[in-house]
C-alpha cells in the first residue's frame, strides 16, 4: 500500500519566494481552467479535456502570459489536470461544485513532478527551485507518488506517497465495535473511552485567547473604516499593520488547534489499532447532515468524525484487520446489548440506556458499541 510522508522543508529567503511563485502559478491555472469549463458549458459545448487546455496553456505561455514559464512546466500541467477532475467529480455527484481558489483562503500548494524528485542526504531537489534541506530523512531509491510542496501558514511542507509493505501481524479473535460521537470522541466495544479534545484546559484556553484576538480585530475594523464618496452606507475597511500582526496571530492559533486535533486523532486511531483485533466494526456516518443541526455542528466539525474514521480504515489495511460499516439505518443505540430487545423511542439526552425486558441499565455509547462489535455475524 502506499503511504503518505509529511516532512518539513528549510527553504532559504531566495528559494522561498520562488516556491510562493509557483503557489501563485497553480492558483492562476485552476482559475483559468474552471473559468473555461463553465463558460463553455454555459454556451452548450461539451466538457473540455485536459490535453486541449495544457495545448491552450502552452500556446498562452509564448503570447500574453510569459511570466509562466519562470516556474516548472508541471506546476501548469498539474493545475489544469486537478481542475479537470474535481470538475468531473461534481458531475458524477462525488464532490460539490469545484470553486475558484482565493489568495487569502486556499491552501497554498503546488505539484512536483515524481520523476524530476531527486533525493539525496536530509536534501530534495525541487524543480526551477534547486536543492532544499529536509527536516529529516525521506526513503531514497523508491518510486515516489504524487509529491506535493505546501505552505500550512508557517512552514513548509513536502509530502509525498511512498510504497510499503503490508505488516504480518498476529491478530487477535476479538471484533471491536466502535461508537463516535460529541460527548466523547469514541467508545469501544471492549470499555476503552476516548475523550474529547475540546473539552481540555489546553483546547479551551487557546479557544479563548481566539476568540479575544478576533473581537480585537473587529473592533479595529470599526475604527479605521472610511466612508466612500459617493456611495450611500458604503464603507471602505483600511487594513492597518496592527490589524495585519493580529490577524497573523488569530492565523497561528488555527494552525496550532488543527495540529492538536490531528495529533489526538492519529494517537487514538494507533491505540485502537494496536490492540490487533482481527475486525473492526463503525456505523456510516452521514457528516454532511449531522452538520445541518445548528447546535451540534461546531462541535462535530471540530471532532473530525471524517478524519478519524479515514484513518482508522487505512490504517486497519495496513495491519490486515477487516474494516466493516454498519448500516446507517442499524439501530445499534437503541437495541438491547443483553436481550436484544429495540426500543422504539430513545432521545439524545438519555445517556444511559434502561431495557425493560431484561432490565439491564448500561451506558448509551458503550451498549451502542457492542452492538456494533456484533453486526454481521452469525451468533
Amino acid at each position: 500500500m502506499i503511504i503518505a510522508k509529511k516532512i518539513r522543508l528549510k527553504p532559504t529567503p531566495e528559494q522561498e519566494q520562488k516556491m510562493w511563485q509557483a503557489v501563485g502559478a497553480a492558483r492562476f491555472v485552476y482559475n483559468w481552467t474552471l473559468d473555461r469549463q463553465i463558460e463553455n458549458y454555459k454556451n452548450g459545448g461539451k466538457f473540455i479535456s485536459d490535453n486541449e487546455l495544457r495545448k491552450e496553456i502552452t500556446q498562452l505561455k509564448k503570447d500574453e502570459l510569459s511570466w509562466l514559464n519562470q516556474v516548472s512546466n508541471n506546476v501548469a500541467k498539474q493545475a489544469v489536470k486537478d481542475c479537470c477532475v474535481a470538475y468531473k467529480n461534481f458531475f458524477t455527484k462525488k464532490a460539490k461544485r469545484p470553486r475558484f481558489k482565493s489568495r487569502k483562503k486556499s491552501k497554498p500548494s503546488f505539484f512536483n513532478d515524481n520523476v524530476k524528485l531527486k533525493v539525496k542526504e536530509n536534501s530534495v531537489l525541487i524543480e526551477k527551485i534547486g536543492w532544499i534541506k529536509t527536516n529529516e530523512q525521506i526513503p531514497m531509491n523508491i518510486k515516489y507518488t504524487n509529491p506535493r510542496i505546501s505552505h500550512d501558514g508557517k512552514y513548509w511542507f513536502l509530502s509525498v506517497g511512498v510504497e510499503q509493505s503490508l505488516e504480518d501481524v498476529q491478530l487477535t479473535d476479538v471484533s471491536l465495535g466502535i461508537d463516535v460521537g460529541v460527548k466523547d470522541l469514541a467508545i469501544c466495544s471492549d470499555g476503552q473511552v476516548f475523550k474529547n479534545i475540546n473539552k481540555t484546559k489546553v483546547v479551551r484556553k487557546l479557544e479563548k485567547r481566539l476568540k479575544r484576538l478576533q473581537k480585537r480585530v473587529s473592533r479595529k475594523y470599526e475604527m479605521n473604516k472610511k466612508q466612500i464618496k459617493g456611495g450611500e452606507n458604503r464603507c471602505q475597511f483600511v487594513k492597518t499593520n496592527n490589524i495585519i500582526k493580529l490577524e497573523r496571530e488569530i492565523k497561528l492559533l488555527h494552525r496550532r488547534l488543527k495540529n492538536i486535533r490531528s495529533n489526538y486523532l492519529h494517537q487514538t486511531t494507533n491505540q485502537i489499532v494496536k490492540t490487533k483485533p482481527s475486525r473492526i466494526v463503525m456505523e456510516t456516518l452521514n457528516i454532511r447532515g449531522m452538520m445541518k443541526n445548528r447546535h451540534l455542528s461546531k462541535a462535530i466539525q471540530q471532532q473530525g468524525l471524517h478524519e478519524f474514521k479515514r484513518q482508522i480504515q487505512y490504517k486497519s489495511k495496513k495491519y490486515g484487520i477487516e474494516f466493516v460499516e454498519a448500516d446507517m439505518w442499524y439501530p445499534s443505540s437503541k437495541t438491547c446489548s443483553c436481550c436484544g430487545n429495540i426500543k422504539v423511542k430513545l432521545s439524545l439526552s438519555k445517556r444511559a440506556y434502561h431495557c425493560e425486558s431484561c432490565g439491564i441499565s448500561i451506558d448509551r455509547d458503550l451498549n451502542a458499541a457492542i452492538n456494533l462489535s456484533r453486526y454481521g455475524l452469525v451468533i
